[in-house]
């Protein structure tokens, strides 16, 4: 059973699962539950902590399952409620934790709630759950205001009233199939607190909040006053983001939390303009945890990793929580493609890039990563290097932004392509009945199989980290590095325990002091009596 080890989670390693491209358990083409329960100890062997699974709710998937209908229940494409518990259970045995997605800033539009909203007409009590204006211009023609929706266009719908005419208009951040709820009715959070104990009770460690910085709007919902909105997120206050309201129903969800044993956890997906205000949500009587995106992306550089290494720290420190660490996830490009392209592209890009030198970075970032205090994630198939696929053509793509005129890049299908797992069948063993995006023929050598007991492998480098990281007294949780003298271009720490790391993010290799005794690396190291020559994009772990 799951050992109930105090504060598991702030060295925990996370692993993130796209539960339709992990495993195909019935040979539909789509991963399902039983597919990841089928895979529960391969990662156990892998050496991960945790499982975060991304959506399985019952939803029409309009928007891979962050439209939710039914918060309750399991979409059928990824089996039933008893599929997620024996799920709960076998990963429980396995001593993983388990972590789902709840999505509280918006609804399907198939939810009961919406629904009804909509077809009783502007009357009806439940359109103040969701945020229903009256349209500008001199018949309502208008949008309520500027707000752009993420997915692009306008981030309002018009509906049609009971008798045919004109309607209101309704929020959607995301896609139309998407209603923001409004939080500041009370049975939005009575709702939300009632979805927690559900899945709390069958079992769960914890949740991973989607969009947690949207729930709350500006007063008014006020214009922004400018187009192009999406260039500003990240960097500016939006009336629709980051409000302070947001914490309020944090600490609500803190005492639900609190209420069960075993350390139950929530992480925020929260983009906001600074690590200070990310800081604020993992306050002592919030969330436990938030993602660092500023950490994502930013490019393989040494000033500048150690520029958010120490930012990062910083933020942290004052609250009390953990720092996390992470490289890719279902929503940007991998990270073995983007470092395979030039600085400065972002981290959605649309070409291959050099795929060694991609790699052979991915591998010196996983052991910088996987070095620093606090928590890391790992999405995935990182663990296989697998890179980005961005030549999927037109028509297999389902990432509906990809539909959608001035919105995200559209290309997110390229990082959720179903991993292989053998070097043979119609899916390289994701399933028997092939899968529901392309994989390249190159990956038949990536797969599980394939790399499983290769020591110059990225699975093989992956499993021994992790044995390290967790047998190490110097990894895992902590609250700052100690920076060492290094060369231009090479970023060298020490923590506790006589560990030291050292990377070289020089295309050149870089002659330094030895450290120490070798304990892993990312690249083949040349050693002398007193120095050691790092190769380029190269990462070493040290015991002095």
């Amino acid at each position: 059973m799951t050992q109930h080890t105090a504060d598991w989670w702030r060295d925990a390693v996370i692993y993130q699962v796209y539960p339709r491209s992990f495993a195909d358990a019935n040979g539909d083409g789509m991963g399902d539950l039983e597919g990841v329960r089928s895979r529960l100890p391969y990662l156990r062997e892998l050496g991960v902590d945790a499982v975060w699974l991304s959506p399985f709710y019952a939803s029409p998937q309009a928007d891979a399952g962050y439209d939710v209908a039914d918060y309750r229940a399991v979409d059928p494409m990824f089996g039933t409620v008893e599929h997620a518990e024996a799920l709960i259970r076998d990963a429980h045995e396995l001593d993983l934790r388990i972590i789902v997605d709840v999505v509280p800033n918006h609804s399907s539009d198939q939810h009961e709630w919406f629904k009804r909203a909509v077809k009783e007409g502007p009357d009806s009590p439940l359109r103040g759950r969701y945020h229903f204006r009256a349209g500008r211009g001199t018949d309502g023609e208008l949008p309520p205001n500027d707000w752009e929706s993420i997915f692009g266009g306008p981030a309002w719908t018009r509906t049609t009233n009971p008798d045919g005419s004109p309607g209101e208009w309704y929020l959607h951040l995301f896609a139309p199939e998407q209603p923001d709820f409004n939080w500041d009715h009370p049975a939005v959070a009575d709702e939300f607190r009632s979805i927690l104990r559900f899945w709390l009770d069958l079992g769960v460690d914890g949740f991973r909040v989607d969009v947690a910085h949207g729930l709350v709007k500006a007063d008014g919902l006020p214009d922004i006053g400018g187009r192009d909105q999406l260039k500003l997120l990240g960097n500016a206050a939006m009336p629709f983001f980051d409000q302070d309201g947001v914490h309020e129903i944090y600490r609500s969800w803190r005492r639900v939390l609190d209420e069960y044993p075993g350390e139950r956890i929530a992480v925020a997906e929260a983009w906001t303009p600074t690590v200070d205000r990310t800081a604020l949500y993992v306050r002592p009587d919030e969330l436990h945890q938030a993602f660092n995106f500023q950490y994502l992306a930013t490019y393989w550089d040494a000033a500048a990793l150690r520029e958010v290494i120490d930012t990062s720290l910083a933020a942290m420190r004052p609250v009390g929580a953990p720092a996390t660490w992470v490289l890719s996830n279902h929503d940007v490009t991998r990270h073995a493609t983007r470092f395979a392209n030039p600085a400065g592209l972002g981290t959605q890009l649309r070409t291959p890039g050099d795929r060694e030198l991609g790699l052979r970075r991915a591998h010196a970032a996983t052991l910088l990563m996987l070095a620093l205090p606090g928590s890391a994630y790992v999405y995935q198939g990182e663990e296989l290097g697998l890179p980005d696929v961005t030549d999927l053509p037109d028509e297999a793509r389902q990432d509906p932004s990809f539909f959608r005129a001035a919105g995200q890049d559209g290309f997110r299908d390229g990082c959720r392509v179903p991993i292989p797992w053998t070097r043979d069948g119609s899916s390289y063993g994701f399933g028997a009945g092939g899968s529901w995006l392309p994989q390249p023929s190159q990956w038949a050598e990536l797969s599980v199989e394939a790399q499983s007991g290769d020591e110059g492998s990225t699975l093989e480098l992956y499993r021994g980290a992790l044995a390290l990281r967790r047998s190490h007294p110097g990894l895992g949780a902590g609250e700052s590095v100690q920076w060492l003298p290094a060369p231009e271009g090479v970023l060298a720490f020490a923590r506790e325990g006589g560990f030291v790391c050292t990377a070289n993010t020089t295309g050149e290799p870089v002659r330094i002091p030895t450290p120490g005794q070798a304990l892993l690396s990312s690249g083949t190291v040349l050693f002398n009596d007193q120095s050691v020559e790092l190769p380029a994009d190269t990462t070493v772990w040290w015991q002095t």
